[in-house]
């Protein structure tokens, strides 16, 4: 059953209140954790017993206020459109990470996120690690995280709550269709609560639980990832490793994986060892196995994906969309510059894709290696204003002009395709762009954009929108929680294919407003 928005509004007073009573409860000791440790940290132990109590009032209250503040200043979510948006679920879905620290949870959570917005599904990370740090702003040491520290306790439950409260105004009223719950959720008690909230609210749950025993894959996690953490700030490397195991310690005293019997009523994907194995339970839906899917195809090998148009065409030279003409001279200087620019590189096991356009073909010969060609790395289809200027398409279409003016991502050009149409082909490129190590992918402006928002984690609304000039190779390298983009413009002139977005994108407005931002042309 979904909450009505009163309904929510009344969840969220009650909870607000048992919040800060809880809170209050503890804060009210004078031996919270929260105070504790950020006496500790700034070194706040007086001689005098007043001058304490002094302290640990003024820092009583401000914690105090701190969790207040994360409850009941919960996140205001722009509500989109909900009529824009396509609905891939029934009904709201939470992906519950599960897994020890270091096993890369908030890795695959940033990921299917990513992921799962790009394809068009609403989607929304929730890292509780982050309330918690919110909350609790002075991080001291390992044990914190010991099971028998009630206080701590508390507090990290506490935050969880406030996480899983957030979760609900995200579907409620943020027209939200996933949230993923990123924390360790490494207890059944913690799982049984979290499948009773979602069962109480209408959604479904499906796990992802990440093992891993290797002790070389969680080191370099904890390298990469884990000594940047604002809880390591100003920390000596050493001291930061040794504490951070001693965390992974204590969680191990309570930890209970999934099981293969007692969970079977539950939806899951456990991965071992970073992908070396995976073990799937009760898939439920679409969106659940696009997950699965997902989620079987990545790896965390070193590599990285090389991104460029084909060289300047015949047809870019007069301002032409689409079309398949052939490489223009200054677009031959290209492909010989970007042959160079490879063989200099020394790239191991590299792989070449084109589209199945003369263009990206041509461009792709000058290198003289063997390269795949792909279907849907073809441009987008321009319909029948294919090999049409914008002038042309202005004089002939300005109602159609205006329309792609007003919505570039879903407007799509009559007997054409669309953006967000182009997203759709292109996933099966990404799918097994994830699978492979070092690729070069010589595509179109339209689809480079689309490869280019999937990576460095654009909007719809960006998308159409992004730079990818010609003559230039977009070097990305996968890093921790994102992507490293690296811009190299091989030196060799060509003409601006860029259209800036429009100010005036009114049907009626002057054919000048409409062709302001066109780029000049022959």
């Amino acid at each position: 059953m979904q909450l009505t928005r009163g309904a929510v509004t009344c969840m969220v007073e009650d909870f607000k209140q048992t919040f800060v009573s809880k809170c209050r409860g503890f804060l009210e000791t004078g031996h919270s954790a929260a105070v504790d440790l950020h006496l500790l940290r700034d070194g706040a132990h007086s001689e005098s017993p007043g001058e304490n109590l002094g302290a640990l009032d003024e820092q009583q209250a401000e914690t105090e206020e701190r969790l207040h503040v994360m409850l009941v200043s919960s996140q205001f979510f722009t509500s989109p459109d909900p009529t824009s948006v396509p609905q891939f679920t029934n009904s709201p879905t939470m992906i519950v990470m599960v897994g020890l620290p270091a096993r890369g949870k908030t890795y695959i959570s940033k990921k299917l996120t990513r992921y799962l917005n790009w394809i068009g599904v609403p989607t929304k990370a929730f890292n509780v690690g982050q309330y918690r740090r919110d909350a609790v702003r002075s991080y001291q040491s390992y044990e914190f995280f010991r099971p028998d520290n009630e206080e701590a306790m508390n507090i990290r439950k506490t935050c969880a709550l406030a996480a899983l409260k957030d979760v609900c105004l995200y579907f409620t009223q943020a027209h939200g269709q996933v949230a993923v719950f990123d924390a360790t959720n490494t207890t059944s008690e913690r799982r049984q609560v979290i499948v009773s909230f979602a069962k109480e609210n209408g959604y479904k749950v499906f796990f992802v639980e990440s093992l891993c025993d290797d002790p070389d894959i969680i080191a370099e996690n904890i390298k990469q990832v884990k000594l940047s953490s604002p809880d390591y700030m100003n920390c000596d490397q050493e001291e930061a490793v040794s504490d951070f195991l001693k965390r992974i310690d204590c969680y191990k005293l309570t930890y209970i994986p999934l099981d293969d019997e007692q969970d079977r009523s539950l939806s899951y994907i456990k991965i071992f060892d970073v992908g070396s194995r995976y073990l799937v339970n009760k898939v439920q839906d679409h969106i659940q196995s696009r997950i699965v899917y997902y989620l079987m195809n990545i790896h965390v090998t070193p590599r990285s994906i090389y991104l460029c148009r084909h060289g300047e065409s015949e047809l870019n030279l007069t301002g032409r969309i689409g079309g398949d003409s052939g490489l223009s001279s200054q677009g031959m200087k290209f492909a010989t510059a970007l042959g160079s620019y490879i063989r200099g590189q020394s790239i191991l096991d590299l792989k070449i894709w084109t589209s199945h356009m003369r263009r990206t073909i041509q461009t792709a010969e000058a290198i003289g290696v063997p390269y795949e060609q792909w279907k849907a790395l073809n441009e987008i289809d321009a319909g029948v204003c294919e090999e049409m200027t914008y002038e042309e398409i202005q004089e002939h279409f300005p109602e159609e002009f205006a329309l792609r003016d007003q919505d570039k991502y879903r407007y799509r050009y009559p007997k054409g395709e669309s953006y967000e149409d182009l997203v759709q082909r292109l996933e099966p490129v990404i799918m097994e762009l994830e699978r492979q190590e070092n690729v070069l992918v010589i595509c179109h402006q339209a689809i480079m954009r689309c490869l280019l928002a999937y990576f460095l984690d654009k909007s719809a609304d960006e998308l159409p929108y992004l730079k990818c000039p010609l003559h230039t190779v977009m070097k990305l390298t996968p890093v921790a929680y994102g992507c490293k983009v690296e811009s190299l413009y091989l030196n060799i002139q060509a003409v601006n294919t860029h259209r800036e977005r429009p100010m005036n994108v009114d049907v009626n407005r002057d054919p000048e407003d409409a062709l302001l931002t066109v780029p000049e042309h022959n």
